[in-house]
């Protein structure tokens, strides 16, 4: 293995040139102008699988942007590893808060800024990196490697269920692997294993016909705002616990040993209020900070609207009246479920003077691995290994539903071995990839695959 380090050494600044030209493609995948763009990113990669050694390598035509595939299968008996990744990319308005263009990375202060350099490009490129180290050093793999590569994650994955339910037996594995998540803190390394589901709905309420004068009208009509912003204020208590009748049965609670590993990670809450301007933070009673941030479920308000909204004034009593709801939920809640009893409990407390239209938009399950898991400890070893700290054990509170769809379909566990920082800005102006973890990463993989071929 001490070869393979080397080769990696020797690559540094190779492997930053390559990964500067995938990062100039702008293949953001809601664009309808970057439709060229998406497909010269599809057919760098299979070119890039080719070159590093894969057997094969496939564009796979879906329904909207197309998957790249590719597979080495010459490790008999050994596991079988599915690595997933995307090669779209977010849009990047507003262009004037990049300090330099988006699409034209610039290295400095030891990270990579460019759009798509943390998510997900620079994290799926450790993986390719990390193969061609092995295949040059090696000859071969010690487990059977897939990969899987779309071009439509940044909205919403419209045609990848659909495509691995077609192609079950393609892409059969013993585990999944995907890096798209960050680390905890920076010098340390982590691996994520739980991650949050989602419920999103509109609540929709009609008083009337038309708005109405509220001097000619009102004390006689309902104002379905006012009804909105009532039914609203009952979701939760005042601390911070949800009123939703049932929504707490399924709720999977965290064990001592999770609660343990939690309570050693470094949280201060006073720096993470004032890093988002808040001036303290709220959640619900009972719990410490980061069980609510991850492990707990929530309610939220996304947005409220309804009437007059222009300048001056203008006294009505609007017709309508609109909100959008998120539910992050845990392990073993069903977004279905939840849906159907936020809508019973919102028609119980609906006056009858207001039609109700509640909207189920999307929602995926949470998703949850063993700590004990094989795979996830050879990851925990191989991080480890690469870079020399002890491992970081973390939740996510966003959701990621193709998750479960993975785990569902194939059957495997999904690892979560992420290389990204807090601060490196997905989504968002300057997003950055630190080449600290760009390189660890890729030593990380080369023993996270030597691992997982040593399982017995």
């Amino acid at each position: 293995m001490d070869k393979t380090i080397n080769f990696l050494e020797k690559h540094h600044d190779r492997y930053e040139q390559e990964l500067i030209e995938i990062l100039r493609i702008p293949s953001i995948s809601s664009d309808p102008g970057s439709l060229d763009a998406m497909r010269d990113m599809a057919k760098l990669l299979k070119k890039e699988m080719h070159s590093i050694g894969m057997d094969t390598a496939r564009i796979m035509e879906t329904g909207g942007h197309p998957v790249v595939y590719s597979e080495w299968l010459n490790a008999p008996g050994k596991p079988t590893i599915l690595i997933y990744g995307h090669y779209d990319v977010q849009p990047v308005d507003p262009v004037a808060l990049w300090d330099s263009p988006p699409f034209e990375p610039v290295i400095k202060n030891g990270r990579i800024f460019a759009r798509g350099s943390a998510d997900d490009k620079g994290q799926i490129f450790i993986h390719m990196k990390a193969i061609e180290a092995l295949l040059a050093t090696q000859g071969r793999l010690p487990v059977n490697l897939k990969l899987i590569f779309e071009g439509e994650e940044e909205v919403g994955s419209a045609h990848l269920e659909e495509f691995i339910k077609a192609n079950e037996s393609l892409l059969a594995a013993d585990y999944v692997v995907i890096s798209d998540t960050p680390m905890f803190r920076e010098g340390y390394p982590g691996i994520t294993y739980g991650l949050r589901g989602l419920a999103y709905l509109q609540v929709n309420l009609k008083g009337t016909s038309t708005d109405l004068h509220s001097g000619s009208f009102g004390g006689l009509v309902k104002n379905p705002i006012n009804a909105l912003v009532e039914i609203l204020a009952q979701m939760k208590d005042s601390d911070g616990r949800i009123l939703i009748p049932g929504f707490y049965d399924h709720v999977l609670p965290i064990t001592e040993i999770e609660h343990d590993k939690l309570s050693k990670l470094p949280f201060h809450p006073e720096d993470f209020a004032r890093n988002i301007g808040a001036p303290a933070l709220f959640g619900e009673a009972g719990y410490d900070d980061l069980e609510r941030l991850w492990a707990r479920p929530t309610f939220d308000i996304n947005g409220i609207w309804g009437g007059f909204q222009g300048e001056g004034a203008k006294t009505v009593i609007p017709a309508e009246a609109h909100a959008k709801v998120s539910m992050r939920l845990v392990t073993d809640q069903d977004p279905e479920d939840i849906a159907h009893k936020f809508t019973s409990y919102v028609q119980s407390l609906a006056p009858e003077s207001m039609e109700v239209d509640i909207q189920a938009m999307h929602g995926g399950f949470g998703y949850l691995t063993e700590l004990d898991n094989p795979g996830l400890q050879a990851g925990v070893r191989a991080l480890k290994r690469a870079f020399g700290k002890d491992v970081d054990f973390l939740r996510e509170g966003g959701s990621i539903p193709i998750v479960k769809v993975f785990a569902d379909i194939i059957k495997a566990p999904v690892l979560l071995m992420g290389y990204g920082l807090p601060d490196q800005n997905a989504h968002a102006p300057n997003e950055n990839f630190s080449l600290y973890n760009f390189h660890k990463g890729i030593e990380s993989i080369v023993y996270f695959l030597e691992e997982i071929g040593g399982l017995e």
